[in-house]
């Protein structure tokens, strides 16, 4: 009851998003999202020089100034309202070494709508995971096990899965990019509409496949922040097993 709660809290919370909203495309690791937003925040307190354009130009590309030099002028860029600076972003951008690429990519992001926000008169929504998106679809992770803890997936039930899931997501405009099985575990990369009801989708997705067998089992592990290890999968699968063996 309580997950089912918290379920409802976020997608009340999806529901009252505006039509129109941006999703951060690119795979960025959450903590390094959290440091940026967090050194934007600081630096939205300080009032920007009027020679940080000219600076920019020069330091970003300069060996000598330090990794996290370079980062707060790309922060201090992508809060002004100039269409120079989110050039001057873009260009670093496009060669930016692999050290600072996903910070150059929040940085053009953030750049974008602060424009847009100015040229629309209104404020613009973007939205960021650990997973990133396309289009108007958060991309998410998703780990299934078979009912049977000592049971691998067969080959009939391996295609019964891979085939209802492509056909759920299809009905509702979502995208299977990968899935692989492992055994008793089955793990998929999908990408899904912000609004849809993923929850709602995912029973309707294990009734069909149970029809066949009662094979899958109803437990499912759903993130859009990173793909899981086998491992994690594995000590998360057993724990809530025993967990729910003890009840």
């Amino acid at each position: 009851m309580k997950d089912e709660d918290h379920l409802k809290h976020i997608q009340d919370a999806i529901n009252k998003l505006p039509e129109e909203f941006s999703i951060l495309e690119e795979q960025i690791d959450i903590e390094l999202q959290m440091a940026y937003f967090d050194m934007a925040r600081k630096q939205r307190n300080t009032t920007p020089d009027d020679t940080l354009l000219a600076q920019a130009k020069l330091d970003l590309y300069n060996p000598e100034i330090s990794l996290e030099d370079k980062k707060e002028l790309l922060v201090k860029l992508a809060g002004l309202d100039d269409v120079e600076a989110f050039r001057t972003i873009e260009a670093f951008h496009k060669q930016a070494s692999n050290e600072i690429k996903s910070w150059s990519v929040l940085a053009l992001q953030e750049s974008r709508m602060v424009i847009q926000s100015s040229l629309l008169g209104e404020q613009q929504v973007f939205i960021s995971t650990g997973l990133g998106g396309k289009g108007q679809n958060i991309r998410y992770f998703v780990a299934m096990s078979h009912n049977d803890s000592d049971c691998s997936f067969n080959e009939t039930q391996r295609k019964l899965l891979e085939s209802e899931f492509r056909f759920f997501l299809n009905e509702s405009e979502g995208e299977l990019e990968e899935i692989d099985f492992h055994g008793n575990i089955a793990t998929a990369v999908f990408l899904f509409p912000l609004k849809q009801n993923l929850h709602t989708i995912f029973k309707s997705f294990i009734d069909e496949c149970n029809q066949y067998g009662d094979f899958l089992s109803e437990d499912v592990i759903i993130t859009n922040v990173k793909k899981l290890a086998l491992d994690e999968l594995q000590e998360f699968i057993n724990k809530n097993r025993h967990d729910r063996e003890q009840n």
